[in-house]
């Protein structure tokens, strides 16, 4: 008998679903659950030898049988079980959240759209409020009726973002034939791909579209580095018919598809989204075995970090793994002023005081957990912004002064300093609203601007870095 085995690459996917089905958030909640090591659990995970007894003991806390998972699973049960059970392949899903709790209003009005005359939907918001896990919800929901699902995922840094590989890539994964000749001919590229998909049902998923996004500090938009993809989107919505449905997320509102999609309103929609609602915060809590009732902090951490689902599946995962297992007081005990001080600071300004540029706010950083999965995208979304719009990256950093929602005359006075005319700085503040970097609320008769608690967390860390050479 052999001292270690490991999971067949075939049931991967299952052990994924597995996670998430016996309330295991994240892979080192289980590791502390079964007191081992989460290398251990992660090496199960990811089809690598483990010995024999943690495979067993791994299996046993994930109800899964070991005699089956480490055989390949035959093709032909594999369509039978799926038919079977009438559920998509969750192999590509990458952000997929077994967890998912709320937004049930909203999926439907955007799955009604999808299974209507909706071509291209563009998902948007700030990084880590839960555009991909909205979209891969809305795929498994939609893949009833277009069960043909082809993913793009502009993040990965190893393909070519062209219009050209762009369309090659989706022609081959429908099974087209591509010739060395056909890929120096974009425009042939994009005719063949808008063909087929005008006539072949398949639902297209696109992440982070903004890498392939440029912006343009003189006249404030985003705009594709390859117009190909301006030619390619434009044909979609301006076809007679078109039997194939796109779903896009991105962190920037791309300004030309805005303007395209002006022309053809029934056949594309935006929406932008916000954080979790104190409703579904609880229900989160609630669905990942933890108690808000008997935890009142619970509530105070998802208040601060104003319902960010990234941040809070974080918190989530290490309050649930060691050394806290669970131990919501021990994890505030250690933590805990960091939200405090984001308290204080929004009372103080409740009470006039509405200047902080002091303030020492962490809420991207104040763990290793949040330093490697929220501070880090954040930091990419800010270092794209100073590369693309010099004064909107100022401007960002100048107001994190303010505590709470102020006019926008008082943002733009900063940009005075600088020397910048009423027009850029105008169209500064747009960008940053583009970006979902800023928020516009109405009080009374007036539109005040603010920025999310976790944006202003590393708004402050730069202002403390700005100089007058920017």
């Amino acid at each position: 008998m052999p001292r270690s085995v490991c999971v067949h690459p075939d049931h991967r996917s299952t052990v994924a679903l597995s996670l998430g089905r016996k309330g295991f958030l994240t892979q080192s909640i289980l590791a502390g659950h079964l007191e081992i090591a989460l290398s251990t659990v992660n090496n199960f995970c990811r089809g690598i030898k483990v010995s024999v007894a943690k495979f067993e003991e791994i299996c046993d806390a994930l109800e899964l049988d070991p005699r089956v998972i480490v055989q390949p699973q035959e093709k032909t049960e594999a369509v039978s079980n799926s038919s079977a059970t009438g559920e998509p392949s969750l192999d590509h899903f990458f952000a997929y959240d077994p967890f998912w709790v709320g937004r049930e209003a909203l999926t439907l009005e955007l799955t009604t759209k999808l299974d209507g005359a909706c071509r291209l939907m563009l998902i948007t918001g700030m990084a880590g409020v839960g555009k991909t896990a909205l979209a891969e919800r809305l795929s498994v929901d939609l893949q009833g009726s277009t069960n043909q699902l082809l993913r793009e995922n502009f993040d990965d840094q190893e393909k070519s973002t062209d219009l050209a590989s762009f369309a090659a890539r989706l022609l081959e994964n429908c099974g087209q034939v591509i010739t060395p000749e056909d890929r120096t001919d974009p425009q042939l590229l994009t005719r063949r791909l808008v063909l087929h998909l005008q006539q072949t049902p398949y639902l297209i998923l696109i992440d982070s579209l903004e890498q392939i996004l440029k912006g343009d500090e003189k006249d404030g938009w985003s705009e594709f580095k390859d117009n190909g993809f301006v030619a390619f989107f434009k044909a979609v919505l301006a076809s007679d018919t078109f039997q194939s449905r796109f779903i896009l997320t991105s962190q920037e509102l791309p300004s030309q598809i805005v303007k395209i999609g002006s022309r053809y309103q029934n056949f594309w929609h935006c929406q932008s989204l916000v954080g979790l609602s104190e409703a579904e915060q609880q229900a989160l809590f609630i669905k990942t075995g933890l108690s808000p009732e008997s935890a009142p902090e619970l509530l105070r951490i998802g208040k601060a970090y104003e319902g960010h689902p990234l941040a809070l599946r974080i918190i989530i995962g290490e309050i649930g793994s060691h050394p806290f297992y669970g131990n919501i007081a021990a994890y505030w005990q250690r933590y805990g002023q960091e939200i405090e001080a984001v308290e204080k600071a929004i009372a103080e300004a409740a009470e006039g005081h509405t200047m902080g540029a002091d303030d020492k706010w962490q809420l991207d950083r104040f763990t290793r957990a949040l330093r490697r999965n929220v501070q880090q995208r954040l930091e990419q979304t800010f270092e794209r912004l100073r590369q693309d719009a010099k004064y909107a990256y100022i401007l960002l950093c100048e107001s994190s002064v303010y505590r709470c929602p102020v006019p926008d005359d008082w943002w733009l006075s900063h940009l005075e300093d600088w020397q910048r005319s009423q027009v850029e700085q105008l169209t500064a503040l747009e960008i940053l609203c583009d970006r979902y970097l800023v928020e516009e609320i109405t009080e009374g008769a007036q539109v005040m601007l603010k920025q999310h608690n976790l944006i202003r967390s590393v708004s402050l860390a730069h202002l403390k870095q700005l100089t007058f050479d920017a």
